[in-house]
């Protein structure tokens, strides 16, 4: 009889051990390091993740960075079974952490060598993906593909180009992620957000210059993006990935009070 008012949750990419700060501030959760906390490439009597995890004074719902440069996903040297191990132990620790969002950026592993075939290197990420995501499906994990800018790696740089791997890989368990940084790097018309929120699961923010926190910059109005996620009826996670606030108490205050308002505006 009377709607739902979802409220909307806003995060810092950052590790537990800021967890009190961030929540002092008034921010919602923690968006961790699969590398820092997950650790896909040690053994499982040398991690212990999950003790950091359940400390912490906020949620952590999602992290980031799922595949470093030593385990490649596309080039020469790429092994299926060394992928296979990597992302069972990350996805399987991940569940026993309560992270139920892991972000596929890895620019290092994802990167094209020079001289590699291209139409190679949709195919091996696309095995990669096809590989991971029944393993994150048994774990209650969802995988999301983070567009990156061609300054920072040269393949998935845009939502659109994401999107033809979502719909290519088509499990419920690969969805597509939108940072505001790289979209707007890559000069991305909102039509392609539009496009693609059916499958947008997860939000990353920071200024166009400098990608500072958001509003930190005085050039990025949020607003126009944010009325595309809003018409879209996005009522996920949106987590802040940049440099490091300055003066953090209060900056993050400020931060925090600002995203609200173009999300509120837009």
């Amino acid at each position: 009889r009377f709607p739902i008012i979802h409220r909307m949750r806003f995060g810092i990419c950052t590790s537990v051990e800021h967890a009190a700060a961030v929540k002092a501030a008034g921010w919602d959760y923690a968006e961790e390091n699969v590398q820092r906390r997950l650790q896909g490439t040690v053994g499982d009597e040398e991690w212990n993740g999950t003790l950091a995890v359940a400390s912490s004074e906020l949620p952590v719902p999602a992290a980031n960075s799922l595949v470093p440069a030593s385990v490649p996903i596309v080039g020469p040297t790429v092994s299926m079974e060394q992928l296979t191990t990597y992302m069972t132990r990350v996805l399987t620790r991940a569940n026993k952490c309560n992270i139920r969002t892991l972000v596929f950026g890895s620019a290092g592993a994802r990167n094209v060598p020079d001289g590699f075939d291209r139409d190679e290197a949709r195919r091996q990420i696309l095995d990669f993906l096809r590989m991971a995501t029944p393993i994150a499906q048994a774990n209650g994990v969802t995988l999301v593909a983070e567009p990156l800018n061609k300054r920072e790696c040269n393949i998935i740089n845009s939502v659109a180009e994401a999107m033809e791997y979502v719909k290519a890989v088509n499990h419920p368990n690969f969805q597509c992620l939108v940072d505001s940084y790289h979209f707007w790097r890559e000069d991305e018309p909102l039509t392609h957000l539009e496009a693609a929120m059916p499958w947008i699961r997860h939000v990353h923010l920071a200024d166009k210059v400098g990608r500072v926190a958001p509003g930190l910059s005085g050039q990025s109005d949020y607003r126009p993006f944010f009325a595309v996620l809003k018409r879209g009826g996005y009522n996920g996670l949106i987590s802040f990935e940049g440099k490091p606030m300055e003066n953090f108490p209060q900056t993050a205050v400020k931060v925090l009070e600002y995203v609200k308002q173009n999300w509120n505006e837009a």
